[in-house]
């Protein structure tokens, strides 16, 4: 009974953190925080209204925390999946909710193929799932692609020229593996696995193609380290110690405290800066990218005025070479918030400007904008600093592996949960 308690306790407590993404043209930009999906129209200036037939009501299409949301590379799909085991497909157009699949686990990660015609899922138990959008049957099922053998599957992402899908997972590894020609049927070459990272990987990002010839892949851990990699043979390149370099560890400490690792990459439109989110910094690293001897360098620290804001995730804005940041947590315990959120933007994401945090005033939408993204509510500026602590807290408790004692372990197999019970 105390063991169920424990647990329904864990899941009460349980946060995600927010979300944003940003349409390739610049004209919408869409947060996500809890259940929420919030999306903002900057043409029209004014909230936009989501349409989903398969449910009744408008406040909550997600019934749980929205774990990945992503816009498609020419802007026709947004796509929102999470804890409530379900990925919707939206007409980033009409705004209407044109498919909605059912995941048999949780869903953490989504991407969407160059090309609009695959959308790709991965769930808790570490497999991926494959959605042909170019089926006439009205029900496009879920088909099963690779699998990463019960670990989670923390990010994933299609190559430039949609020749590969990478994979990366909590047990420190990047799979890169062939996209066939008929996914539906499964993916079963692998390409290569990058591997060098001590903990786990916690978010990918391509160096843009026009700036790389072969396909370079940037990765981000819970090791404190951004690193580059070829995917055609799997080769590191370079590691650059992000925390180190902005002066949040030292380049001998041996901490196990999970307190640095970087939680999120955004590349410019160009490809020579990367923008980094760190969990115990306020603000973000720029890194610079050296083309011709294929490093990585950090630029330059941009922090936020203020102690409240560490970004939670990135997106970036090719038009206007604007940075779109967010801080904010699904809920909070011992607030009365159910959410929270709140975005920012910094201009000047160019290796020639000196970036710049826009005021509440300056940022693309204004009032508006913030009202929809944030919410209306006012929140006590102290609460963000115990959301990003408790978003430390839960990415800690879900991707650090627990280390129990030879004597448990016997025991723990036997009494796990997730045993199938045999005829």
């Amino acid at each position: 009974m105390d063991e169920e308690v424990t647990t329904e306790s864990r899941k009460e407590t349980e946060v995600a953190p927010a979300l944003i993404a940003v349409h390739p043209t610049g004209h919408h930009i869409a947060v996500a925080v809890g259940p929420e999906l919030r999306i903002f129209n900057l043409l029209n200036n004014s909230a936009v209204s989501l349409h989903d037939d398969s449910i009744s009501g408008d406040n909550h299409f997600h019934k749980d925390n929205i774990r990945a949301i992503r816009f498609g590379a020419k802007g026709k799909l947004f796509v929102s999946a999470g804890d409530d085991k379900t990925l919707k497909i939206w007409s980033a157009e009409s705004w209407h909710c044109i498919l909605t699949v059912s995941s048999e686990k949780r869903v953490t990660a989504v991407a969407i193929s160059n090309d609009g015609l695959y959308v790709c899922f991965a769930d808790k138990f570490g497999l991926v799932w494959v959605v042909d959008l170019n089926q006439t049957s009205i029900d496009k099922k879920p088909m099963p692609l690779l699998s990463h053998y019960c670990s989670i599957i923390t990010s994933l992402e299609f190559s430039p020229d949609n020749r590969f899908i990478i994979s990366a997972d909590r047990d420190f590894k990047i799979r890169v593996t062939n996209f066939p020609k008929n996914p539906l049927n499964g993916a079963h070459e692998i390409q290569s696995f990058c591997l060098g990272h001590t903990e786990f990987v916690s978010c990918l990002a391509f160096v843009p193609a026009q700036e790389s010839p072969h396909s370079l892949l940037l990765s981000g851990s819970g090791d404190s380290t951004v690193r580059l990699w070829d995917i055609s043979s799997g080769a590191l390149l370079d590691t650059c110690e992000v925390a180190v370099k902005a002066g949040l560890l030292e380049s001998n400490d041996n901490t196990e405290e999970h307190g640095h690792a970087v939680t999120d990459l955004c590349t410019t439109l160009d490809g020579l800066l990367v923008a980094v989110a760190i969990q115990s910094l306020r603000g973000i690293v720029l890194l610079s990218y050296n083309v011709s001897a294929q490093t990585l360098s950090v630029a330059k620290v941009v922090s936020i005025a203020g102690d409240t804001f560490v970004p939670t995730c990135l997106a970036n804005s090719p038009p206007t070479r604007e940075l779109w940041m967010v801080t904010g947590v699904s809920s909070l315990p011992g607030y009365d918030y159910p959410s929270l959120a709140r975005v920012l933007v910094i201009s000047g994401i160019d290796a020639d400007q000196e970036p710049v945090v826009l005021g509440d005033d300056k940022i693309p939408g204004g009032v508006k904008l913030l009202e929809t993204l944030q919410g209306t509510a006012a929140v006590d500026d102290n609460a963000f600093s115990v959301a990003a602590e408790a978003v430390k807290a839960a990415m800690c408790n879900l991707l650090i592996k627990k280390q129990y004692p030879f004597e448990n372990r016997e025991y723990r197999k036997k009494t796990r949960n997730d045993r199938k019970l045999k005829e």
